[in-house]
C-alpha cells in the first residue's frame, strides 16, 4: 500500500477542521468563565460594602479620661 499526496492533504484537512472547531469552542468556554470570574467579583464588592455599612457602623473605641 502507497500513500498518495492525496490521501495526505485529505487528512490534513481534516485535522485542520478539528482543529479549528476545538479552539473555538475554547474561545467561547474562555470568555464566559471569564464573564462568570468577574460578575462573581462585582458581586461579591456589592454584598460585602451592603454588610459593612449594617449594624453598628464599625468598631467604636470608648475613651474614658480619668483625673
Amino acid at each position: 500500500m502507497t500513500v498518495q499526496r492525496a490521501d495526505l492533504e485529505n487528512k490534513l484537512r481534516q485535522i485542520e477542521t478539528i482543529v479549528t472547531d476545538t479552539k473555538e469552542q475554547a474561545r467561547t468556554t474562555g470568555a464566559a468563565i471569564a464573564v462568570g470570574v468577574v460578575l462573581f467579583i462585582v458581586l461579591a464588592f456589592i454584598f460585602g460594602r451592603r454588610r459593612g455599612s449594617k449594624g453598628t457602623g464599625g468598631a467604636r473605641v470608648e475613651v474614658i479620661r480619668l483625673r
